[in-house]
């Protein structure tokens, strides 16, 4: 069996004793460096030198009360938070093995030791090792990811169905139970969940979106639970899945009623055992995340056992939320315009923009096919091409008329309308859902089978 890839720094003022364990130990990992005097350890713990020190307790002729190893112990410690250091001690010093533990060292061993135990020792010290680093390297994704993606709430609306929806975010995300977010595609289900995230204990974790339908069946497993190198062909280095690298933080899994029935299962798994195996990997590891779903499938679709596990759906669903589609809150449309025209306009440095009050009134009357997705989308490119500050109806070209609110008035057009949604709809039933083989279907990429979900409002 080839040594374990791993560096070993063995410090200890006898020589006789350092050779024996370099003997020993190069067997079994691949550097095994030995230092005598403890004044250059210091150095080598900033070099990062060494993944786990084997520490003697006493340097100094005749010294036996292990002070000096407790301090250099302090000293790696120090500069290295993450250091995995195993004290020696001489046969009978065992009070002071754990004060040691107490201040921060993984493990001791006794002179004169047994060989079998101390290579076991320095083995679940490099593991703890490995796991130390991982976690700091985590922290820090986390880190970046959060200032990245910590944004206060985008959800405007003040009508009466938005304040329930607002009322249901706030009684629930101080809790740690797990949401179901529904409704139809641009009704800002990612922003209700982002919003949960903002108000939850785990605010200053990351917020990780996983879009479903985009994860192919033969990387589900990898994308989402991580994979060790050499596990498959093109596992070139190990990878953090989606649940491991969303630690301390919210896991938003949107689109979760495009994922097949045969993978559903093993989500399910992963959710009740509160862990995930990596592929290719031996041991479960934990996983510690808030857990928000979104689908625009409606409740009876998800009520479908031929689409949907039901013990599945108990598991993602502790609360369940709704956001209304645009077209049954008309009277926040108006603040929805107002507010993305200052966004938009601000955001490409632009004189402020504008709207009339009829302009309002005509695009109230709109029936938004597409939710305040479409409408976002419609104000940013009547802010960027309108000409002058007051934006009216010609910016907004949302019919075939080119006229807010009016429906189109041949009877061609409108059959054409019908034969395409009957299309898309069929589409989308026969791949249950699934956007990314319904687009293939018809023949379209996924942003135009997407436009078309927003101009049908499916």
């Amino acid at each position: 069996m080839p040594p374990t890839d791993a560096r070993i720094l063995i410090v200890d003022d006898n020589e006789d004793i350092l050779q024996a364990a370099r003997l020993l130990l190069k067997r079994h990992f691949s550097a095994v460096q030995t230092l005598t005097d403890p004044a250059h350890l210091a150095t080598l713990a900033r070099r990062g030198a060494f993944d786990v020190l084997l520490l003697d307790m006493n340097f100094a002729p005749g010294a036996d009360s292990g002070t000096e190893g407790l301090d250099r112990l302090a000293q790696v410690l120090e500069i290295d938070p993450q250091a995995v250091v195993v004290m020696v001690t001489a046969h009978g010093d065992v009070e002071l093995a754990v004060e040691a533990m107490k201040r921060g060292a993984a493990d001791f061993v006794t002179k004169p030791w047994e060989n079998e135990r101390l290579v076991a020792t320095l083995t679940a010290a490099l593991n703890l090792r490995r796991s130390r680093m991982e976690a700091a390297e985590l922290r820090q994704r986390n880190s970046g990811l959060v200032s990245a993606t910590h944004t206060e709430s985008g959800i405007v609306g003040t009508s009466p169905a938005m304040l329930r929806v607002f009322g249901a975010i706030r009684r629930t995300a101080p809790t740690d139970a797990n949401v179901l977010i529904l409704g139809e595609n641009g009704t800002g289900k990612e922003l209700a969940a982002r919003e949960i995230h903002r108000l939850s204990p785990r605010a200053n974790g990351v917020f990780l979106r996983v879009d479903m339908g985009a994860l192919s069946p033969q990387l589900f497993e990898s994308e989402l639970f991580g994979h060790r190198r050499g596990a498959f062909t093109d596992a070139r280095q190990d990878r953090t899945g989606y649940f491991r690298a969303a630690t301390g933080g919210t896991l938003f899994l949107d689109e979760i009623g495009n994922v097949p029935l045969t993978l559903q299962s093993k989500l399910l798994t992963a959710l009740e055992r509160r862990e995930v195996v990596p592929v290719g990997a031996e041991k479960p590891e934990p996983i510690d995340v808030r857990l928000v779903c979104a689908t625009n499938l409606g409740r009876d679709r998800l009520a479908d056992e031929n689409l949907f596990r039901q013990d599945l759906l108990y598991r993602i669903n502790t609360v369940e939320i709704t956001l209304p589609p645009l077209r049954d809150r008309r009277e926040d449309i108006p603040l929805l315009l107002e507010h993305y025209t200052a966004q938009y306009s601000q955001k490409y440095n632009l004189p402020p923009k504008r709207l009339s009050a009829a302009l309002i009134e005509r695009l109230c009357a709109w029936s938004w096919p597409g939710n305040v997705r479409a409408l976002r989308h419609a104000v940013e490119r009547a802010v960027i091409l309108g000409e002058g500050d007051m934006l009216d109806l010609a910016d907004f070209p949302l019919a075939d008329s080119g006229r807010a609110g009016e429906p189109r008035d041949t009877a061609a057009s409108a059959r054409l309308d019908e034969v395409e949604k009957a299309a898309v709809i069929r589409a989308l039933e026969q791949h249950r859902n699934n956007v990314s083989r319904a687009a293939d279907a018809l023949g379209l990429t996924r942003a135009s089978l997407y436009r078309r979900m927003e101009k049908y409002g499916l």
